[in-house]
């Protein structure tokens, strides 16, 4: 039987042996990134981060790990994230807790974005719908709009979005967020392009894939 809490540490371990001292961090949000700040943490570099949640920043501070804002810091040496679902090409859905969209803003300003996965996490067709933020204002124009959306039972985004789920045609990742993105009242949705992503590192029991993509 696969012990997935052995996976998502193992994974956080390698991602964590990636950051060296006097780096500029960016942490994820999520069960896998709970491990990485433990590993960073016991590693005792001086380095500073910039949290995608207030639990991330809450735990990371906890552990004495310093944590700064993305306007203090500016462009970062490396973002390590978990992922709900990782395709064949790379693509990823991100935002099963409702942080995608501060993911995505703090993957887009690392020079380097490193992606942790449990071997239930690769898949050949994405199976997960789609996470979305939306704007309060117009929301039943955009759900509508969206045709084939939900919102969640879930608190709003560290933000303030509307949180939601979209269950349309995944077959074409790329067509799929040019149209969630073209929706008025969508602050982002949770498809991450390859483009985006450096690393995968995907642990299988006691082995440890790593694949690069950048």
């Amino acid at each position: 039987m696969v012990d997935l809490e052995a996976e998502k540490a193992a994974a956080a371990r390698a991602a964590a042996a990636l950051v060296q001292d006097g780096m500029k961090v960016g942490l994820g949000t999520g069960s896998t990134v709970a491990h990485l700040l433990t590993a960073l943490a016991e590693r005792g570099l001086s380095v500073r981060c910039v949290s995608t949640s207030p639990r991330t920043e809450d735990v990371a501070r906890s552990l004495g790990l310093e944590v700064a804002t993305l306007e203090d810091l500016g462009r970062l040496d490396i973002a390590i994230d978990g992922t709900d679902e990782v395709d064949d090409t790379g693509w990823l859905i991100k935002g099963g807790g409702g942080a995608h969209t501060r993911e995505k803003i703090v993957a887009a300003a690392a020079d380097r974005f490193v992606v942790m996965a449990d071997s239930t996490k690769p898949v050949a067709a994405f199976t997960w719908p789609v996470p979305l933020e939306l704007l309060e204002f117009g929301l039943s124009s955009t759900i509508s709009l969206l045709g084939e959306a939900q919102l969640r039972d879930l608190p709003r985004s560290p933000d303030g979005g509307v949180l939601a789920f979209w269950r349309g045609d995944l077959t074409d990742p790329a067509a799929a967020a040019a149209f969630l993105s073209s929706v008025p009242g969508v602050v982002d949705h949770g498809l991450f392009p390859p483009s985006m992503v450096s690393d995968v590192i995907i642990a299988r029991g006691p082995e440890i894939e790593h694949r690069r993509l950048a």
